[in-house]
Formats: structure tokens, sequence, C-alpha cells
């Protein structure tokens, strides 16, 4: 029997008796049985000796980056499985982990625990994992999410969560299973476990800058890589290779990379709009190797008490860059930008206290949550932080008015017509606003 088999018969033996006990203590009903389950499910690794074995399901840059800080958060983790659509992919990550020193001694992938292909995500759960980081394209993480919930999985979830709006109700129901279950559920938007964003927004919920009129978030940046089109490649494998290009990997610029900004917005204000309408398009991404997404967009967000959020981005080559966030109060202003955060009334105030770096801190806590049985879940807010997103996309896409439950309950299902390398993907079209319509 190999180690992989005898891990899992270990397991399968530990958790009979546990059952067995637990049932006995219940009155033998299922109920118990099965709420026993799920507790040790959660708390087995409380104890801060018992290892923790880490699964990465995709193995870009983030996915090597997030497995590199999972492994320095904690004394007793071990990286044990790997997958990946790519076998490239995945050798070049673990490659790029086997380098770093610091880390070495905490791998331990075996070459029969690193899987390729649209099910390798199985594979890595199902591989006797504690933890699994979820660093694929966005539009697999809801399906992940589902199956790792289901197997009784902590789960680290890169933002965002989700491409549509069936998406977001998928996450919504596996973050609540995941709580009723006490997993955590630890979210990639860094904002939120930087201490100078915590500790500035608490001053402003506080009434810091009184109540809030309006707030405006700027992300204009250059362009980012692209990968053109090679003459061996399927539909799909051209269109994975390059999924930041296709609204049906990515979501489009605006879900894929500034949820950050607007997240932090929606964190602010303690809420999220009612409505919004917007605009977008295309300028200078126009060749073939950029998919169909957009380079400029522009949604103004309303909220049911007449405060407006602004926001604008850009992904344009040889423009000047503008990331930040602007909070516009009855009694002065707070300012998010690259300096550290500051709020402006008849005196200013800016963060003095200690620097930390969120993508470290967020797999400290989610680690810490786990040895101390206290559950974290970010589930509410990652979902619909990625749901405004997509609202943003659907208003400016169509050029219609786009309420919230309209997002919401939204039909729209950007999924392929099966995952398989020699499916046909015709390029969709680009988006026409007043002739594309919202689903």
């Amino acid at each position: 029997m190999d180690s992989v088999n005898i891990t899992q018969a270990n397991s399968n033996t530990n958790r009979r008796a546990f059952l067995k006990t637990a049932a006995a203590v219940g009155g033998g009903t299922l109920a118990g049985v099965a709420l026993a389950g799920d507790l040790l499910a959660a708390n087995v690794h409380a104890a801060g000796g018992d290892l923790l074995k880490v699964g990465l399901i995709g193995c870009g840059g983030r996915g090597a980056g997030a497995a590199a800080q999972a492994l320095k958060a904690d004394k007793h983790v071990t990286l044990w499985a790997m997958g990946d659509a790519f076998q490239d992919r995945l050798e070049s990550s673990l490659a790029a982990l086997q380098r770093d020193e610091n880390l070495a001694s905490k791998l331990d992938v075996d070459p029969a625990r690193r899987f390729v292909g649209f099910d390798a995500y199985r594979q890595v759960i199902d591989c006797g994992v504690d933890v699994v980081l979820l660093t694929t394209p966005p539009h697999f993480r809801p399906m992940h999410l589902q199956y790792a919930v289901e197997k009784n999985k902590h789960v680290f979830a890169e933002k965002p969560v989700a491409v549509d709006a069936p998406g977001v109700r998928s996450v919504l129901a596996s973050c609540e299973s995941a709580r009723k279950k006490g997993l955590s559920i630890v979210s990639g938007l860094v904002n939120r476990y930087s201490h100078a964003n915590r500790e500035t927004i608490q001053r402003i919920q506080d009434g810091a800058i009184g109540q809030i009129l309006s707030i405006q978030a700027n992300d204009f940046r250059g362009g980012l890589w692209v990968k053109p089109r090679q003459p061996d490649w399927t539909d799909m494998v051209y269109q994975m290779r390059n999924w930041y290009y296709f609204t049906w990997l990515s979501g489009d610029f605006n879900v894929e990379q500034h949820i950050h900004a607007l997240d932090k917005c929606s964190w602010i204000k303690g809420g999220y709009p009612v409505r919004a309408v917007g605009t977008g398009g295309r300028q200078t991404r126009t060749a073939p190797e950029f998919g169909h997404i957009y380079d400029h967009m522009a949604v103004v967000h309303d909220y049911a008490d007449g405060a407006r959020l602004y926001y604008n981005g850009r992904q344009q080559s040889g423009t000047a860059n503008d990331i930040s966030v602007l909070v516009l109060g009855a009694k002065g202003r707070a300012e998010f930008s690259a300096r550290k955060p500051a709020i402006i009334t008849d005196q200013e105030w800016r963060y003095t206290g200690a620097d930390n770096n969120p993508f470290q801190t967020e797999h400290d806590e989610l680690f810490a949550s786990i040895r101390s049985g206290t559950p974290i879940n970010n589930g509410d807010y990652m979902a619909h932080s990625t749901l405004l997103t997509i609202q943003g996309r659907m208003a400016a896409y169509t050029g219609q008015v786009i309420t919230w439950d309209q997002a919401l309950e939204s039909k729209e299902d950007l999924s392929p017509p099966r995952y398989a390398w020699d499916v046909p993907l015709p390029d969709p079209p680009v988006a026409m606003p007043g002739v594309t319509r919202f689903v």
C-alpha cells in the first residue's frame, strides 16, 4: 500500500472510531453522527503539533505565492499535493517553491500527487489534504469551492470567486455549508487583512468623517501580459492559456483585478449598492490576442441612502497610473492611495501603526483559526463584492441600469458547453452597450 493509501486508511479508521463514539453519546441518531463527523473534520488539527497537509489547485504565479505564504503561516504544515490544467505550469510552480531554501523542507509533493487536467482539483482534494488553496482562473472557483466544502476541507479562495451570478449563488451556498460545518473560508481580498486599512476604516465607521456621501475608486494602470495563439493550440488551450482576456474565465478586468478597490469601498460603506449604470469599451486592446474584454470602464453605483460609488477603471499601456479610493463624508474625507491612509477633517490623521504584509496575514489568520478551532468565514463579503463587480460589468456591457437584485438573480451562465481540450470555442463578440442584452 502506498503512502497516500496508508494515510487515507488511517484517517478513515480514526474517523470511524470517532463516529462510533459520537453515535453512542448522541443516542445513536444519524443527526448526531453527521454533526460529529463535521466537528471532527473542522477541528481534528486544533493541536499545534498536528501536521496540516496543503493542496494547491491552480499553479500560476499567484498559486505559487499563496503556497509559499501558507507554508510560512504555520510550523507544522507541508505542501502535499498540486493540481493544474497544464503540466508545465505545475512543474514551474513547484520548481519556484523548491528554489526557496526556507520552504524546501516543507515540500512533500510526491509525483503521484501531482495532478493535471480539468479533474485535477478533485484528485488534490481527495488525496488526504486538510487545507486547499484555490488559485485557478476565477471561472472554476465555485465548483472547486463546492467540492472542497463537501469534502470538509478548509479553504483559501483567491479573488474573485465567480464570473457570473450562478457562480455567486453557488459560492454563497457553499460558504453557508462551510459555516455549519465549522470550516474556515478565507478570501484573497487582501485589503481586509491590512492593519492600516483595518484601523482607518474602523475610524470611518465610528464616524470620523460623518455620514458617507460618496466614494470614488480609481484603478488606472497599464497593460498586462498576453499570450498570442500558437499553431497547435485548440480553442480551449488558447483561451485557458490566455484566460485573462475571456470573460467566461476572468469576468473581465474589473472583476478580476479591480475587485480589490471595489471591495474596499463596500467595506467602508458597510453595504452594497441597489443599482448601477455604466459604460466601457476597447480602444487600445483591440488585437485578437486580447480576446473580447474591455480596456476601460466607468460605473456609477447608487446606495439606498443616496450615497454614490464612482468607479473608474482603465488598463492601457503608456498611460498614467492612479490606484486610489477617496471617501467624502459630511465632516471630512478619507484617502487611500500609494501613501498610508489618511483622514482629513479640521485636522489630518494618518496611519502610523505597524505595517504588515496582508498576503501573509490572511494565511497566518487562516491557519491560526484552524489550530484554535474558531473558524473564519469570509464568504459573504467575498461573494457579494464579486457580485458588485459583475453588476458593474453588466451595466457597462449593456448600457442599461442594473439593479442589485437583477444582478444576483441573473440567468447568464458563462460556462463552456463542456470541459475538454477539443471543444470548439469561437471567440465571443465584444459587448456593445445598447446592443448586448441583459440575461
